[in-house]
């Protein structure tokens, strides 16, 4: 049967998740942050046989329903009270963080970087990760040498990031709005964002994956924009492949789950002890999506990248997570 191929992939991972909780509470260490430690030593340290890759392959698909069941717990009064600053701050940040990329590629590194390149470090480091490289790449005609590129220097800042962001905030006393706006602004997958927020404080989760959220819708706006940009450049002035279909397929569509329990919970049709049952089942689908997200951290990947879009990429974080951090102190 089909669904048996899942299977064993769907154990590692309740497996994973049963220890991350009970290292958890034994030892005092936050359980999200305990599941990518497992998840990365399982796939670093062990070795994972082919016949797992679906099961684990479905950590996506829980990290999304885990973000779809949480907005059951917001409201929309709630969102409103900051949102329209987060807002302002989210696309202020992310289109700091693209320019600076794309200056830095095109000025400052010379003939080490691609101009496709450097618009693939661009868009995935200001919008979301290596999402946001696939949905450009498939619209500019990049290479499949510039994607992985991309997309290893992108996993390689994932890394580093929710293990340093939490330090950060713990060490500045960072408050649960500043430090969840700031992670979900500044870093760039979904699945690290939402790791680091909720190891923070649950309210600091919420906030992360909120902003997180805003920044990945707009994935549209920046796919057409390269789109036109590279169709205008190349002299054939095809737009290599970009379709509404294109768009909808890469749009992060939990988003539109998120907002519909949000809106049902502002409309009071959840019962504190409903809220209660959903949120323990978002918090259990995301340490089975992190000991999944933990597994795609690898150290041979991680070597193979090269210094150049390293140097470019941190010139950007730093810039717009000290920029983001400054703004949102003083606002917050």
């Amino acid at each position: 049967m089909p669904l048996r191929r899942f299977l064993p992939g769907l154990a590692v991972l309740c497996l994973g998740a049963l220890f991350a909780r009970g290292v958890g509470l034994v030892v005092g260490v936050n359980h999200l942050l305990v599941a990518i430690g497992a998840g990365f030593l399982l796939t670093n340290a062990v070795g994972l046989p082919d016949r797992l890759a679906p099961g684990i392959a479905t950590h996506k698909l829980w990290l999304g329903a885990g973000i779809v069941l949480m907005g059951a717990s917001l409201t929309l009064e709630q969102i409103l009270e900051v949102g329209g600053v987060v807002l302002l701050v989210v696309v202020g940040v992310t289109a700091t963080t693209l320019v600076a990329v794309e200056l830095l590629s095109r000025t400052v590194t010379g003939a080490d970087l691609s101009e496709r390149l450097g618009s693939l470090l661009a868009a995935g480091s200001s919008i979301c990760g290596v999402s946001a490289i696939v949905a450009v790449a498939g619209a500019i005609r990049a290479r499949e040498g510039e994607i992985a590129y991309a997309a290893a220097t992108i996993l390689l800042f994932d890394a580093i990031t929710v293990v340093v962001y939490p330090i950060v905030g713990d060490l500045l006393g960072l408050s649960d709005v500043v430090f969840g706006v700031w992670a979900g602004v500044s870093m760039f997958s979904t699945g690290p964002v939402v790791a680091v927020g909720f190891a923070h404080s649950e309210a600091a989760g919420q906030w992360a994956t909120m902003t997180k959220l805003a920044r990945n819708a707009l994935i549209g706006l920046v796919v057409v924009g390269y789109a036109s940009y590279y169709a205008r450049a190349d002299a054939d002035g095809a737009t290599a492949g970009l379709s509404p279909r294109l768009l909808w397929d890469e749009f992060p569509k939990f988003v539109l789950g998120f907002l519909a329990l949000v809106a049902l919970s502002s409309a009071g049709v959840f019962s504190p002890a409903q809220q209660a049952s959903i949120e323990n089942a978002y918090n259990w689908l995301f340490v089975l999506a992190f000991v999944g997200l933990g597994t795609e951290i690898e150290l041979a990947e991680l070597r193979s990248t090269g210094l150049t879009p390293v140097l470019v990429v941190l010139a950007a974080l730093v810039l717009a997570s000290g920029l983001s951090l400054a703004v949102l102190t003083a606002l917050f």
